[in-house]
């Protein structure tokens, strides 16, 4: 099952992509993917920006996508930007997807740190990754 995790900030979409299990996992997609969507997006932009979705989905033959879950209220709480990509992906994407909420990330993390080897230095592609291994088995 390939599995990818795709982060969600301001108007950018980081994806990194894992297919195996949690203790023998691979990167599928050996260049790490960045979408952006501009912050006043015409309707022919946010075509392009669902098109692009759905041809990394195809690309690299997903069977799953995960995203993080934007915080409703308070502080952090998902901007316009992340919204409109989310809904865009949800009505758009090919396969299913799920949404997970950063404490069940962090709380994984913490179980699991030491089978995370080929985790991402970078903090936002980090975060992809880390969504990813979520749902591995």
């Amino acid at each position: 099952m390939v599995i990818a995790g795709l982060f969600l900030k301001a108007n950018e979409v980081r994806m990194v992509s894992l297919s195996g299990t949690r203790e023998s996992h691979e990167l599928v997609a050996p260049k790490i993917n960045k979408l952006t969507l501009n912050k006043n997006p015409t309707q022919e932009e946010v075509s392009q920006f669902a098109a692009e979705v759905k041809a990394y989905c195809d690309e690299h033959q997903l069977d799953k996508i995960v995203m993080n879950r934007r915080a409703s209220k308070g502080q952090g709480a998902g901007g316009a930007g992340t919204f409109l990509m989310e809904g865009v992906i949800l009505a758009t994407a090919s396969v299913s997807i799920d949404l997970v909420h950063p404490a069940t990330v962090r709380a994984t993390d913490k179980r699991t740190n030491t089978l995370k080897d080929l985790k991402p230095k970078t903090v936002d592609l980090g975060k992809a990754y880390d969504l990813a291994f979520e749902l591995l088995n």
